[in-house]
């Protein structure tokens, strides 16, 4: 009899069955906690957390809102100000934004008795500090503290390198004193994407849906979850979709409170000068441009530049898509999917910002790759980590006051000339004031030092020794 030729065939129908398999099979949830991580925290707190910004476009409306809504309305015309991110219908004045940092905000605003004002310069000290650290800054420690601790299940010995590089060498660390809500949608993001790899659909759904009531844009995560938790049958996702339902009903309960229907989302019914960008496309989101682009990737805020890392990072989804397909497709596409939205978007770095700063909520997602980069190559790594340490640390001193218009060449052409410029370097001249010298004759040069010393200590604690000593 002939030799039958169909075995090559059926050699390749099991391989592919057998990859189909490993995709569809959700593997374990390894989650582990790095040593020292405490310390890692409080560093990390202390140099992204600090800093004691002026007021910025976001704190008038989401912290109006938050005294409005206890009052028992959503209108904030008495004391929205002069700020632009406002939206009107009905002849009243709302806030643009998603109303989930206004909700957050309440029990500081009630607790630091901030008072309900249209002037809100005069306010900006202790108290706006306390709010932001109590919202935003504790949702970014939370998002340090579950990437560490997920990459150190990955790779042991490197969950702390991972969340220290993504603490304070990502765009996470300049927003994280802020009302921004960014970083805070990235934590519930991340958070349900853990929820949903540990078989928790429900509590995923719910994490996931209360990220798009942060910010709206977080819906494309939750879309995706959604994709991942279906893999494992109808069941799971009818839960995952179940505990998303409370979180967006009190979305569409407000949308309907204040703009008559619970579809009708705050970016309908922007009034400013964006009103228009805002209109095209979906909500000032269309085809990509090339300018864009640009702006993203290597202008003087760009990711390539000031945060390298994240080559590293990309790289590292790749080697971690051998033991864990699906989970490194999700990371993949959640970061795909931000930055064709980034690209996309007619004002890239959204206004006064740091960098393209709507890619944070998917930072997370491509940050974890780092825990199999730092394995895999950590001399490079921890380079590239460093880099990213220092550019972000000098963005996090500077930003708010400078708006980087300052800087020539952006911040490594600034720390190129700071020898020979000193004092009057913009870098020193437009240093933010940190909370913890409001008292001190030189608040700006110690808060200076103090961020600086912080960041460096704990990049040596999570990075440098090396991972079979600890």
């Amino acid at each position: 009899m002939p030799e039958r030729e169909s075995t090559p065939d059926r050699s390749d129908k099991v391989s592919r069955l057998r990859l189909l398999e490993r995709i569809r099979v959700q593997t374990p949830l390894p989650l582990r906690r790095p040593r020292r991580e405490l310390l890692v925290l409080v560093l990390v707190a202390v140099a992204a957390l600090t800093p004691l910004y002026a007021a910025m476009e976001p704190d008038s409306p989401r912290l109006c809102l938050s005294g409005s809504i206890v009052r028992g309305k959503v209108t904030i015309d008495n004391c929205i100000g002069d700020s632009i991110d406002r939206a009107s219908y009905g002849g009243h004045v709302f806030t643009d934004k998603a109303p989930g940092m206004s909700i957050l905000s309440i029990p500081a605003v009630e607790a630091l008795r901030l008072p309900y004002s249209s002037n809100w310069t005069q306010h900006v000290g202790p108290r706006i500090w306390g709010i932001r650290v109590l919202t935003s800054g504790i949702g970014f420690l939370i998002g340090v503290l579950l990437l560490g601790r997920l990459a150190e299940g990955l790779a042991p010995g490197w969950g702390g390198a991972t969340a220290v590089t993504f603490g304070l060498g990502s765009l996470a660390a300049p927003l994280a004193a802020t009302t921004f809500g960014h970083v805070t949608a990235g934590t519930l993001a991340f958070g349900a994407f853990i929820l949903a790899w540990g078989r928790r659909p429900g509590l995923a759904g719910l994490a996931a849906g209360s990220a798009v009531v942060v910010e709206y844009q977080t819906g494309l995560i939750g879309v995706v979850l959604a994709a991942y938790v279906a893999l494992a049958g109808i069941r799971p996702l009818a839960r995952y979709a179940a505990g998303a339902i409370p979180p967006l009903a009190l979305l569409g309960f407000y949308d309907q409170v204040a703009f008559g229907s619970p579809f009708h989302l705050s970016y309908r019914y922007v009034a400013n000068d964006y009103a228009g960008d805002q209109a095209s496309g979906f909500f000032g989101i269309g085809i990509p441009r090339l300018h864009s682009i640009q702006e993203v990737f290597v202008g003087k805020e760009g990711i390539l530049v000031v945060m390298p890392v994240v080559v590293a990072a990309a790289a590292g989804l790749i080697v971690l898509s051998r033991r864990y397909p699906l989970e490194a497709l999700v990371c993949g596409a959640v970061t795909a999917i931000f930055l064709l939205l980034n690209v996309g978007y007619f004002l890239p770095y959204g206004g006064t910002s740091p960098g393209p700063r709507f890619l944070i909520p998917a930072l997370p997602f491509l940050y974890l790759g780092l825990a199999s980069a730092f394995a895999a190559r950590p001399r490079i790594t921890a380079a590239l980590s460093a880099v990213s340490i220092v550019a972000m640390t000098l963005l996090t001193l500077t930003w708010a006051s400078a708006q980087t218009s300052f800087f020539r060449q952006g911040v490594w052409g600034e720390l190129a000339r700071l020898p020979f410029n000193r004092a009057a370097s913009p870098l020193v001249i437009h240093a933010t004031k940190n909370v913890a010298t409001l008292w001190t004759v030189d608040t700006k040069g110690a808060g200076m030092v103090l961020v600086a010393v912080a960041a460096t200590a704990a990049w040596l604690i999570a990075v440098v020794r090396r991972p079979e000593t600890r």
